[in-house]
């Protein structure tokens, strides 16, 4: 491989006929008067102060004509050709160029410069290896019919800070002739490499990794916009820094990518323009689709279960929930085991050995096993401990009211409102994930116990529920639950069947609520109205402000002890009889 830097002394005169690279390239069936014309350009040199030079751009056009093929070379930056290039009629193959050049500077100090048979401009193509080689610009120079140049096109990548909505990230220009072009290409480098610095410091002065989110939505356009949105929330949760949004509609999912190769193609030359390292899909992704992604783009790929179990991870305080938080990653992640290309190398046996030794994925597997057989037993006995609380609080006789609801409605900001507590409530995703249990007095010297407990959403991931489950037996032995739901959002109605869902799921569904709308500080009161006509049984409050506690709390008073009362009174009149 030919060093790329553009300082080699070696250039400083012609090479010598064995210093000449092989071509690289659709080389088969061309005469050997061809193939000696196509390595003189080894020879050629394009002066340092322009793209391109008339007796270069004839020499290209002339043997593409002659061997009806595309023809182009890699040039640096002092106007050496280090590669020839030889493809078909409609395109060029570019090989492994290795490593980008060293030192400051976004590109690689390498331009193309190819032949066009078809009459036609820059193709996909030659955007495509524009952005992912990194290359400084490509130049497509039209072979006429005599074989003499014509028209040329050339394209650059433009820093992200001059893409608009909707438009490209390259910026494409015709000339006439290369007669004519004089521009200064050192002048337009420099200047191109200048603003992409200056764009990449402005954007690293608060930034975290970058990530572009991906949704994949049907025919309801509106829910998978949604969906993204909450994605978004996700990301920002978990330290993420969202550089773009992709939104696909289409009927059926790719099986091997999910969105498509074109798509995936797509995105990756995204996610080098804007650097982004990161690729995170709203929906699922198999095994082999997360192996298939992350092979095709080099990226890490995280789906919505990964990026919640990766929240989860982050928040867990307690010693309880960081093994809930692992239990649920293991189960998570050895299905997938096998889709890691590392894990496939088989190790020896060692001296005395029968037989090969286990696969190192078979190692990770049994390993995955055992700790997760040790954390499951561990957190039954700590279940086991949570329950016995239980009965004691049951001998005592105090109510349990559990407060769930869709993360970020406002739970743990009603806790503190109302026990005057400092419980930690931040404007976060799942900002609570270990429950938090105080005493709540009622103005008759009453009491019950008022638990805060972990966020719910939507699909909230099966192994979370799983590993959660001691926890959220919480909600399970409530007598009263408060479902708590976010006023100012959108999708409330999606919110309270997500809820509702989880609770089934828990069977806790049959267990009493009260639906009360929260953040009512934050909405307009025409929203309230359409709020209170389509929910005209629930209750609507201000954890922030403290509007409308007083009511919130003699509901829950008359939940809880009416109840009790009426029960007693039923048990009392069965034993009269």
């Amino acid at each position: 491989m030919l060093t790329l830097t553009s300082t080699d002394p070696v250039h400083s005169q012609p090479r010598r006929r064995s210093d000449i690279p092989d071509l690289n390239g659709n080389t088969e069936g061309l005469k050997a008067s061809q193939v000696k014309s196509l390595k003189s350009l080894f020879q050629s040199r394009i002066p340092q102060g322009r793209f391109l030079s008339p007796p270069v751009a004839r020499r290209i056009t002339e043997i593409s004509r002659d061997t009806r093929r595309q023809v182009g070379v890699l040039v640096d930056r002092l106007g050496y050709v280090k590669h020839v290039l030889v493809g078909d009629a409609h395109s060029i193959f570019i090989p492994e160029l290795g490593r980008a050049r060293a030192g400051s500077g976004r590109f690689r100090g390498l331009r193309l410069v190819v032949s066009n048979l078809r009459g036609e401009g820059l193709s996909k193509d030659n955007l495509t290896d524009l952005t992912l080689l990194s290359l400084d610009c490509v130049v497509v120079v039209q072979a006429g019919m005599n074989g003499l140049p014509g028209p040329i096109e050339y394209g650059y990548v433009l820093p992200p800070e001059e893409v608009r909505d909707e438009e490209s990230i390259w910026r494409l220009e015709q000339r006439e002739s290369v007669h004519q072009w004089e521009e200064d290409f050192q002048a337009f480098i420099s200047d191109l490499e200048a603003r992409f610095a200056r764009a990449d410091r402005v954007q690293d002065v608060d930034e975290g990794t970058k990530a572009i989110l991906i949704g994949v939505g049907g025919q309801n356009q509106v829910e998978s916009a949604l969906r993204l949105e909450e994605l978004e929330r996700l990301a920002e949760t978990a330290g993420l820094k969202v550089a773009d949004r992709i939104l696909q509609f289409r009927k059926k999912v790719d099986p091997r990518t999910l969105i498509g190769k074109g798509k995936l193609q797509e995105v990756l030359l995204r996610s080098m323009h804007l650097d982004a390292e990161v690729l995170i899909f709203d929906r699922e992704l198999s095994p082999s689709q997360l192996r298939n992604v992350a092979t095709e783009t080099e990226l890490s790929v995280l789906d919505r279960t990964q990026l919640i179990l990766d929240i989860f991870a982050q928040r867990a305080q307690t010693k309880e929930g960081r093994l809930q938080v692992e239990l649920a990653q293991l189960r998570y992640r050895k299905p997938r085991l096998a889709a890691m290309p590392t894990a496939m190398s088989r190790l020896s046996g060692g001296i005395g050995g029968r037989g090969p030794g286990e696969t190192k994925l078979e190692i990770n597997r049994r390993r995955a096993d055992e700790r997760e057989t040790r954390i499951t037993k561990e957190l039954k006995k700590r279940g086991k401990q949570r329950g016995m609380r239980r009965e004691r609080r049951r001998k005592v006789g105090l109510p349990l009211v559990s407060i769930v609801g869709y993360t970020n409605a406002g739970k743990s900001t009603l806790l503190n409102k109302m026990t005057r507590s400092n419980v930690d409530a931040e404007d976060k995703l799942f900002a609570t994930l270990d429950p938090t249990s105080r005493r709540l007095r009622f103005p008759r010297d009453r009491e019950v116990i008022l638990t805060d407990t972990v966020g719910f959403i939507r699909e909230l991931p099966k192994e979370l529920v799983e590993a959660f489950r001691s926890t959220l037996e919480e909600v399970i032995e409530a007598d009263l639950l408060v479902h708590v739901v976010d006023a100012g959002s959108g999708e409330a109605a999606v919110h309270i069947k997500s809820v509702n869902t989880v609770l089934q799921k828990l069977k806790a569904a049959e267990i009493p609520q009260l639906l009360v709308f929260n953040k009512l500080d934050s909405i307009q009161s025409e929203r309230l109205a359409e709020l209170q006509l389509e929910y005209p049984e629930a209750l609507y409050i201000s954890a922030y402000t403290g509007e409308n506690l007083t009511q919130l709390m003699d509901a829950i008073e008359q939940a809880i002890f009416r109840s009790r009362a009426k029960a007693e009174y039923e048990r009392y009149g069965e034993g009269e009889e």
